[in-house]
């Protein structure tokens, strides 16, 4: 697109995907209000956080396959048009059933608006500026998701949960009336939507997404079990169902391209140390050191910041250089940030976190752009919301594994939870540093 419209559609774009992120964290902190003034038990009112999770989750795929069918455009404002009016909802409820249903459809807003935004990137920036456009994306995702505990806490102290949905209503409608204008419209493919393949795939990444939850929060084993090896016998029907389709809803095509295989390993890994870390060290500097909630969403603001600064840098960067080197040297200095965290001495001075939560920012963000930009472009064109959407799809999957860990470690090493957590965090960036490199074998540079 030519300039200025390309600003005022990235501007879309970036409005929409900070809403979509942020509410996917943005309502922990306000759990143990809204239990308290709907008057319903703590572990009722999870279904908040879990009831959007669940349909951003089962939706981004066949999402992304009806962006390629009717043009990712369409689906962006739709999804945008759905995510206000749901937030508007939220805020108007007052019970948890109407609660738990606005948030529904606020998730699959969501993931109409995270399924297709990376394929619009494609559209709105030249091949040449491909990773600038994706390493802004790539710092609207990793700084709202990381900022959204510290969001939370600011609304909190000056209005009611409420408003931790109503702000959305006037943002969404800025980017619903720049999206109507500025937007570019893209190319439908002939091909017919496949609703068994979306409803196959709405049970197999339910089921996964609810036993790896449940095995981090101590349900029973036998359940979780049963849970997870539902989950691989139907995905094992999905994908057999994939393999003969030209155009798959789930892209088990793009994953026989070695690059764009080892991008999505590389990202559910780096996304799970990340919230490993993210989820266990608020635990630390609360319980541990007795920081107040803004305290620690101050403290926790070096990383997120130190990706806002890298991440466009990276992405530039990527135009030149493998993805595998980037994204290995990114991932090296993760692991060593993680590390240096889970060795803080007792009491630690603030320097002493700061330094520690910027060096794994900076790795974070050195990665991210690199290694979103290697899925997108390995993927042919007309195949750019299937990218999309497993690209969203792996962040989220390694995000809830990474939370779903933390549960658990907490519950195996209770005096020495967070250290173990971020000990495993630091395996965990090791090994994605390992798979990105990888990249580098077999694999045209990007």
């Amino acid at each position: 697109m030519p300039l200025p419209q390309r600003y005022w559609a990235i501007l879309t774009i970036g409005l929409g995907l900070t809403m979509a992120v942020l509410d996917g964290a943005i309502a922990n902190i306000a759990l143990p209000t809204i239990a308290r003034e709907l008057a319903v038990s703590p572990a009722a009112s999870i279904w908040v956080v879990n009831a959007y999770q669940l349909a951003v989750t089962i939706s981004l795929l066949p999402l992304a396959s009806l962006g390629d069918i009717v043009g990712y455009r369409r689906v962006y404002q739709v999804g945008l048009l759905v995510f206000t009016a749901a937030s508007l909802g939220c805020a108007l409820s007052d019970s948890l059933f109407t609660l738990t249903i606005a948030r529904v459809l606020q998730g699959f807003g969501a993931a109409g608006v995270m399924s297709v935004n990376t394929a619009l990137i494609r559209f709105i920036y030249p091949r040449r500026l491909l990773g600038t456009g994706v390493g802004i994306n790539a710092v609207i995702g990793s700084v709202s998701s990381a900022l959204g505990p510290t969001v939370a806490s600011v609304i909190l102290s000056v209005a009611s949960w409420q408003w931790l949905f109503a702000v959305n209503v006037p943002i969404g409608a800025v980017a619903l009336a720049i999206a109507a204008r500025f937007l570019p419209r893209t190319p439908g493919a002939p091909h017919r939507f496949d609703v068994p393949s979306a409803v196959l795939n709405a049970v197999t990444f339910g089921l996964l997404i609810t036993g790896i939850d449940g095995l981090g929060h101590g349900q029973n084993a036998a359940s979780v079990a049963m849970e997870l090896l539902a989950a691989v016998a139907i995905g094992v029907v999905l994908v057999s169902r994939q393999l003969s389709r030209p155009a798959p809803l789930v892209p088990v095509d793009l994953m026989r391209i070695p690059l764009f295989a080892l991008s999505v390993a590389t990202s559910i890994c780096s996304f799970a140390a990340q919230g490993l870390a993210y989820v266990s060290l608020p635990f630390f500097l609360q319980d541990a050191l007795g920081r107040s909630q803004v305290e620690t969403g101050l403290l926790m603001t070096p990383w997120p910041l130190t990706v806002a600064v890298v991440a466009p840098f990276a992405g530039r960067l990527a135009e030149r250089y493998p993805a595998g080197i980037l994204g290995g040297i990114g991932l090296a200095a993760l692991t060593l940030g993680l590390a240096l965290l889970a060795m803080l001495p007792a009491h630690p001075s603030t320097v002493d976190i700061v330094w520690r939560m910027s060096i794994c920012g900076f790795g974070f963000g050195w990665f991210n752009s690199p290694n979103n930009r290697a899925m997108i472009a390995s993927a042919p064109r007309s195949r750019s919301g299937g990218a999309s959407g497993m690209l969203a799809t792996a962040r989220l999957l390694g995000q809830t594994t990474g939370a779903a860990l933390v549960a658990l470690v907490f519950g195996l090493f209770p005096a020495h939870g967070t250290q173990v957590t971020l000990v495993l965090a630091a395996c965990v960036a090791g090994a994605a540093a390992v798979v990105s490199c990888l990249r580098l074998v077999g694999t045209a540079r990007t």
